[in-house]
């Protein structure tokens, strides 16, 4: 059986930090509760302390779930309830691949046609960053991280890109907020941020390509070896526990 314990409904934030209707604030609200790991793998899901502790009623909540199942985020277990998804080497494999293709596309078309308001834009994300890393602020940091890459598909002029680019690379995320509070991680991001950065101001869409491979190259290593260190919060773990259970 899995040790994972029910989630802690009090680490939802608030709806009211979200827009849209009812239904759609519910599912924010646990979606970022999932991807920031206030919900880490394996946690029980149960629709009772969400609607307490958001003050709604079950059917949001039940759709919210339903939705999260279907991008891959909760699993409906058969007699065990529904709980968080284990993290999945072989789909963050596929994630990476395909933001990576993305944002290789986009980070060149971005170098090429950068105009000043964009540099802008991108300077003072660069500016918070390191503020972020001074303050010791990693979640902060974190989602200063995510702006920077949106930043990037949103310039590009393709209105949908960015969303595409967070629906396939959803299992990536939760694995990243794993990974940045290993001691340097975040400092040296800063500075693969920088040399991307530095490319795209340049207009060298080449060196903007291969500062964005490199930065992302780094992922796959690290997760494959935060797989070995952390086995539980893995399918193979949860597999490997449930048979010797």
């Amino acid at each position: 059986m899995s040790k994972y314990q029910d989630i802690d409904a009090t680490l939802l934030p608030d709806i009211g930090a979200f827009e849209g209707s009812l239904a759609q604030r519910v599912y924010l609200a646990v979606k970022h509760a999932i991807l920031a790991l206030d919900f880490p793998p394996g946690a029980i899901l149960r629709k009772a302390p969400i609607c307490e502790r958001l003050g709604v009623s079950r059917a949001p909540v039940a759709d919210a779930i339903t939705r999260l199942g279907a991008e891959g985020l909760v699993d409906v277990v058969p007699q065990s309830g529904t709980r968080v998804s284990f993290l999945s080497v072989s789909e963050i494999r596929e994630g990476v691949f395909l933001r990576e293709a993305l944002e290789l596309a986009a980070v060149a078309k971005v170098a090429r046609d950068l105009t000043e308001d964009q540099r802008r834009m991108l300077s003072r994300n660069m500016r918070l960053q390191a503020l972020l890393i001074e303050d010791g602020d990693v979640p902060g940091f974190y989602q200063a991280d995510e702006e920077f890459h949106t930043l990037l598909m949103k310039f590009t002029g393709f209105p949908h890109l960015a969303n595409v680019a967070q629906t396939v690379s959803l299992q990536v995320s939760r694995a990243r907020m794993l990974l940045l509070p290993t001691p340097g991680r975040v400092a040296e991001t800063l500075v693969e941020h920088r040399a991307i950065f530095d490319a795209v101001l340049d207009h060298d869409e080449k060196a903007a390509q291969d500062a964005m491979q490199r930065h992302l190259g780094q992922l796959m290593p690290r997760i494959e070896t935060l797989e070995k260190e952390k086995p539980d919060l893995f399918n193979a773990g949860f597999q490997t526990e449930s048979a010797t259970g």
